[in-house]
């Protein structure tokens, strides 16, 4: 209890300095993480339903988002790194702004993204109750390596949980986790109507959309349509149906994944007609699909950071009457090797209008801007500054909506451009 209650302190001061000086959000976690490594352990060990742990390659902060609020519409309070700072140092400053000057968490359940690598030593320290297993994809190979290592960490989080495992079905590298389950875990799935296949590529269906695979594996949970906002999810025997704020179809999918979770969760005890109104009420997360409102115009930011990714955002949104704008960095929380941007098919930004309304930047904007000249998509202006390639994107497109596909650091660094020009939500939000 002292050594809970002195750790608390240094990390509520050292983050209390860091607020004065304007930022280092994940840095009290840092220095707690370093000087009393079973912080994270003694203070998510006092939750009663305990830790549900989210990972996979994409979707993991929208995911995490929705299930946080879908277990709150069932009267559960949670605790989350609402920030997305996805590393266990992220976790415990996360823990370091909730917890009271004695340490005390006040909370039912944890909800936890976590970088997939990050995700097995956090599961070494604090055994989750409930994992959710997304995906894998090509992503960051430079840390990661080839999926087939990225599926192992994810395996390595499976076997680590205590009570239940919900798994993405259509995904075979996720899909085969269960048969690697001790029998006291219970299994789950989320998956998709076989006719809606094809519209969520997986790594092996890139370059070739006959090779995909129906599972007869029942799902707990399915995807079986969507239209613009409206998705309509099949479980308990029915069709469920409901408008939703986030944008994209690929976030249709982590819906599904949310439902299935917080339904193997909770078990019987769920509130279905609670549990869709909460869903239909889940606003974006910072940057996925997030919309930012610029003199009357929208300015749409859209994450990409692999290729399956970065395809089903260009099949979520048509360019039609959208100035656009791409921005990719290769700093480490992007990933180092760009070499995924040829795996993705830009022919829908072709534009067959006199002007061309696509501006490049980041650091690898010319790597980009050769990319698109292979696709015959043509591109206004090649600026590697984000801060000045966005202001000639806004200036020069002040009267028309506006959508920016961007890498994580992009991301960060046009967000916090755009806070000059209008208000933009704090990260977490």
């Amino acid at each position: 209890m002292v050594r809970q209650f002195l750790s608390t302190v240094l990390g509520k001061s050292v983050r209390g300095a860091m607020r004065l000086r304007g930022g280092g959000s994940a840095l009290p976690g840092l220095v707690v993480e370093k000087i009393d490594p079973t912080y994270i352990a003694r203070s998510l060990g006092q939750l009663p339903q305990g830790v549900v742990l989210i990972s996979g390659t994409n979707g993991k902060t929208t995911t995490t988002k929705m299930v946080v609020e879908l277990l709150e519409s069932q009267g559960l309070s949670v605790f989350t790194n609402r920030t997305g700072s996805n590393f266990t140092r992220g976790v415990v400053a996360a823990l370091l702004r909730e917890v009271t000057w004695t340490g005390q968490l006040k909370a039912d359940i944890a909800v936890l993204e976590l970088d997939e690598a990050h995700a097995v030593h956090f599961a070494r320290v604090v055994p989750p109750t409930h994992s959710l297993l997304l995906n894998v994809m090509r992503d960051q190979l430079d840390r990661f390596g080839e999926i087939d290592h990225t599926a192992v960490l994810l395996e390595t989080i499976a076997k680590a949980t205590t009570k239940s495992v919900t798994l993405n079905r259509e995904d075979a590298h996720i899909r085969n986790i269960a048969g690697k389950l001790s029998d006291e875990i219970s299994v789950s799935y989320f998956g998709l109507a076989p006719e809606l296949l094809t519209l969520f590529p997986n790594d092996e269906s890139l370059h070739d959309q006959t090779n995909v695979a129906v599972s007869t594996i029942p799902a707990d949970v399915e995807l079986v349509a969507f239209h613009d906002h409206m998705a309509t999810f099949a479980f308990d025997g029915s069709n469920h149906s409901t408008d939703l704020q986030i944008n994209g179809i690929y976030n249709m999918f982590n819906a599904a994944a949310a439902i299935a979770c917080v339904r193997h969760i909770l078990g019987d005890a769920v509130n279905t007609m609670a549990l869709m109104a909460s869903l239909s009420a889940v606003r974006p997360a910072f940057g996925r699909g997030e919309t930012i409102m610029l003199d009357g115009q929208p300015v749409e930011l859209v994450l990409v950071k692999n290729p399956g990714g970065f395809r089903l955002g260009l099949s979520s949104f048509s360019p039609e009457k959208y100035a656009t704008m791409i921005a990719i960095n290769d700093n480490y929380a992007d990933g180092r090797d760009m070499s995924w941007l040829w795996d993705v098919s830009f022919e829908s930004l072709r534009n067959n209008q006199r002007e061309f309304f696509i501006y490049l930047s980041g650091i690898r904007a010319f790597d980009m801007a050769l990319r698109l000249q292979y696709d015959d998509v043509s591109f206004k202006s090649v600026e590697t500054d984000i801060s000045k390639a966005l202001h000639g994107f806004l200036t020069e497109n002040s009267d028309r909506p506006k959508r920016i596909y961007c890498t994580y650091t992009a991301m960060l660094a046009i967000r916090k451009a755009l806070s000059s020009y209008t208000k933009v939500r704090g990260i977490g939000v």
